[in-house]
C-alpha cells in the first residue's frame, strides 16, 4: 500500500471519527443533555480534527533531488512534475504546499526584503498585503508549471544588503553568494512561498515543506525553531555520488539528527542511485556498491544502515507516470514509501487517537454519570411514592418533612461547594499569576533591559540563561498550583460522593511537562546559535539581543500562550462535573418534594404520579442505552487496532 493510499485511508478514518463525534454532539443536544461547557469541548475537538494536518518536511543541500523526490512520492498521479526540478538550484526559498479551501489556487510569495524587519514568517502570515499572490490555473499544466517556477527566482543586491538579509557573502565550503562582476550578489527573490493547490492529498490535510540548503536554513531560524521540530516526518536527502558532505553533516547535526539521536519520523534518503547503474557491471555488483555507500553514510551520521534508504527519485517518478513496474522496483522508491507509511501514519494516528480518546472519554463518562444520577433520583422517588400506597395523611406529611430536611441539609452543604468555588477561583488566579502572559512579559522586559545594558559577553550570556531559568521557574510554580487544585478537587469530589451520593469519579489530570521540554529545546538551540563563546565573541551585542527576542523569546511566548489555553480548558473541565452533579441533585430533591406535596394535597394523584415516573424511568433507560450506542461507535474508531487495519488495507 503506497503512502498516498495509506494517507487517504487515514484521512477517511479521521473523517469518520469527526462524523461520529458530530452525531454524538447532535444526539446530546436533541436529548437536552448538553450544556455550554460540553458543547464547547466537543466543538473544539471537532475543530481540531477538521484542522488536523500531516506535516512532512524535505531537507537537503542544493542539487540533491529533493523536489524530484516530492514529485515522485506525492504527485506522480498528476502525470507531471508539480515542483520545478532540473540541474542546479531550483527551490530557492522554503516552500509550503497545502490546500486552503477558503482561497483560490495560488502561489503566495513573501519578498526577501522582509527579512530586514526581523519579523518572523508566521507574523507576516497575518498580513496578506505583504505577500505577492499569483493565481494557479489548475486546468492548464503548462501555465501551472510556469507559475511554479517563481520559487526559483533570484534577485541581485549589494553585498551589504545581502549581509543585512542574512546571507553570508563569500564564506563557507562553497561560496553560494559571491560578488559578481557588477558588484552585486545574487540572492533568492523570495523569503517564503505558500502554494495553495487542490491536490487530493493536500485536500486531506497533507502539508509538504520543501526547504533549500544550509545557508537558507541558518538564515531562517523559524525553520529550526518551529517548522522542522513540529514536522511529523523529516526526510533528509543526500546524493549517492557525493555521500555525506561537510554541509550535509552540519545540517544533520544541528537541525535534524541532534548529534545522531534521530527521532521517530526522521529518515535519511540517499538519492540518485541511478548514477551507479552501469551496464558493464552485474546487478549484484551494483547493489553491493550502493550498499557500501549507504553503510558509509549511516556510519558518518551515527545511524543504522537500515535507516538509510537508497532511491532514484527521477526513475521512480518516470516509472509511476509510465506504469513501468520493473523500473519502479529498481528505483527502490516503494521501500522508502513503505517505511514512511509504517513510521508516519501510525504515529500520527496514535497522537490523534490519544488526544481524542482523552477528551471524548471524559465527556462521555460525564454524560453517563448524569443519566445514571437522574435514574437514581427517579428510582428514589418511585420507592418513596410506592411506600405511600395505603398510607394515611400523617405518613405523607412525615415523608414530606423528611425530604424537606434532606433538601435543607444539601443546601446547607452547598455552602461548602460555594467555598470550594471561592478557593478554586483563588488558586486559578495564583496559577495564572505564574503562567500568564503578564508574568512572561515582566521576565522578557527585565531580560531585554539587562541585555541592552550589558557591557561584557558574560553579562549577555547570563541574561539569556536567567530568562530561561525564570521562565522554567514560572512553569514550576504553575505546576505546584495545578497539583494543589487537583488535590482539592479530588478531596471535594470524594466528600460530595460520600455525603450526597454524587457520581463524580476522579478529576481530570493536567501537566505542563510538554512545555518544560519545549523550553529545554529552545534553550539548547539558543546555547548553540546565540549563547555560545564563538557567537558572543564574533557577533555584535545588539544583533545577538535582537535575534534573541525576535527568534527565541517569540517561541517561548508561543509556548506560554498554548500552555495558557490548555490550562483554561482544563480548569473548565475539572469544575464542570461537579457543577452538573450539584445542579442535578438540586433538581431531583425539588422534584421529590413537589411530588409528595401534590400527593399530600390530593391522594388520588399517587397512582398517576407513579405511572408517570414509570414512563420517565423507561425513557431514561432508553437514553442510557442510546448513549452507550453512540459512544460505542466513537470508541470503536479509537481502538488501537485501527492502525494495524490501515497497514493491512
Amino acid at each position: 500500500m503506497t503512502l498516498a493510499n495509506q494517507f487517504a485511508a487515514y484521512s477517511e478514518w479521521r473523517s469518520n471519527l469527526s462524523l461520529t463525534i458530530g452525531h454524538f454532539k447532535s444526539w446530546l443536544s436533541d436529548n437536552e443533555l448538553s450544556d455550554a461547557q460540553t458543547d464547547l469541548r466537543l466543538t473544539q475537538l471537532l475543530d481540531r480534527l477538521r484542522e488536523d494536518r500531516l506535516n512532512v518536511a524535505f531537507v537537503a543541500e542544493f542539487s540533491r533531488g529533493k523536489s524530484e523526490l516530492i514529485n515522485a512520492i506525492f504527485f506522480a498521479d498528476y502525470g507531471n512534475r508539480m515542483l520545478p526540478s532540473s540541474a542546479g538550484r531550483t527551490t530557492m526559498c522554503p516552500t509550503e504546499l497545502l490546500f486552503d479551501g477558503n482561497k483560490l489556487p495560488c502561489i503566495e510569495l513573501l519578498p526577501i526584503q522582509t527579512r530586514a524587519s526581523n519579523s518572523s514568517v508566521s507574523e507576516y502570515k497575518r498580513f496578506a498585503d505583504e505577500w505577492e499572490v499569483m493565481t494557479l490555473d489548475v486546468e492548464d499544466p503548462d501555465a501551472m508549471q510556469d507559475a511554479l517556477h517563481h520559487v526559483s527566482e533570484t534577485t541581485r543586491v549589494t553585498p551589504d544588503e545581502a549581509g543585512r538579509l542574512g546571507f553570508e557573502v563569500g564564506k563557507g565550503e562553497v561560496d553560494l553568494y559571491r560578488v559578481g562582476d557588477d558588484g552585486l550578489v545574487e540572492v533568492p527573490r523570495w523569503r517564503h512561498a505558500v502554494i495553495n493547490f487542490p491536490h487530493p492529498l493536500l485536500k486531506q490535510g497533507l502539508v509538504i515543506l520543501d526547504t533549500p540548503g544550509l545557508n537558507a536554513i541558518g538564515a531562517e531560524p523559524e525553520l529550526t525553531l518551529s517548522l522542522l521540530p513540529n514536522a511529523h516526518a523529516v526526510l533528509f536527502i543526500l546524493a549517492a555520488d557525493t555521500g555525506v558532505t561537510q554541509s550535509d553533516l552540519t545540517i544533520w547535526k544541528e537541525h535534524i539528527g541532534q548529534g545522531g539521536n534521530a527521532k521517530r519520523g526522521r529518515m535519511v534518503v540517499m538519492n540518485k542511485i541511478d548514477g551507479q547503474w552501469d551496464e558493464l557491471k552485474t546487478q549484484p555488483e551494483i547493489d553491493a556498491e550502493i550498499q557500501r555507500q549507504a553503510d558509509s553514510c549511516a556510519e558518518i551520521l551515527g545511524l543504522s544502515s537500515r535507516q538509510v534508504f537508497p532511491v532514484s527519485a527521477q526513475k521512480g517518478l518516470v516509472a509511476k507516470i509510465n506504469g513501468d513496474a520493473g523500473l519502479l522496483a529498481k528505483s527502490r522508491l516503494p521501500q522508502l514509501e513503505a517505511a514512511l507509511s509504517d513510521e508516519l501514519i501510525p504515529a500520527k494516528q496514535d497522537i490523534v487517537r490519544d488526544n481524542t480518546e482523552s477528551e471524548f472519554g471524559d465527556v462521555s463518562q460525564r454524560m453517563r454519570g448524569l443519566l445514571e444520577s437522574r435514574l437514581l433520583g427517579l428510582r428514589e422517588q418511585l420507592t418513596e411514592l410506592t411506600e405511600l400506597r395505603g398510607k394515611n395523611k400523617g405518613v405523607v406529611e412525615y415523608m414530606m418533612g423528611k425530604v424537606r430536611a434532606e433538601k435543607e441539609e444539601f443546601e446547607s452543604g452547598l455552602q461548602r461547594y460555594y467555598a470550594v468555588r471561592s478557593v478554586f477561583s483563588t488558586l486559578t488566579n495564583n496559577l495564572f499569576a505564574h503562567l500568564g502572559l503578564d508574568a512572561l512579559r515582566q521576565i522578557t522586559g527585565a531580560t531585554r533591559e539587562a541585555m541592552l545594558e550589558a557591557t561584557f559577553s558574560k553579562t549577555l550570556s547570563d541574561s539569556m540563561s536567567t530568562f530561561f531559568g525564570q521562565s522554567r521557574e514560572a512553569l514550576s510554580k504553575s505546576t505546584q498550583e495545578i497539583n494543589e487544585i487537583l488535590a482539592m478537587m479530588d478531596a471535594i469530589y470524594k466528600k460530595f460522593a460520600v455525603e450526597h451520593g454524587l457520581k463524580l469519579g476522579s478529576p481530570t489530570a493536567f501537566s505542563l511537562f510538554r512545555y518544560e521540554k519545549e523550553l529545554d529545546r529552545l534553550e539548547a538551540w539558543c546555547d548553540t546559535h546565540l549563547n555560545s563563546v564563538v557567537s558572543l565573541l564574533t557577533t555584535d551585542k545588539k544583533q545577538i539581543t535582537q535575534k534573541f527576542f525576535e527568534e527565541v523569546a517569540v517561541q517561548v511566548r508561543r509556548a506560554f500562550e498554548k500552555a495558557n489555553k490548555d490550562a483554561e480548558t482544563w480548569l473548565r473541565a475539572i469544575m464542570a462535573p461537579m457543577e452538573t452533579q450539584v445542579r442535578e441533585h438540586q433538581i431531583q430533591l425539588k422534584r421529590r418534594l413537589e411530588s409528595i406535596k401534590r400527593i399530600h394535597q390530593a391522594t388520588d394523584t399517587l397512582e398517576d404520579r407513579i405511572s408517570e415516573l414509570d414512563s420517565v424511568e423507561k425513557h431514561l433507560l432508553q437514553q442510557i442505552q442510546a448513549l452507550e450506542g453512540v459512544s460505542a461507535k466513537v470508541r470503536d474508531l479509537l481502538l488501537p487496532n485501527e492502525a494495524s487495519l490501515l497497514r493491512a488495507a
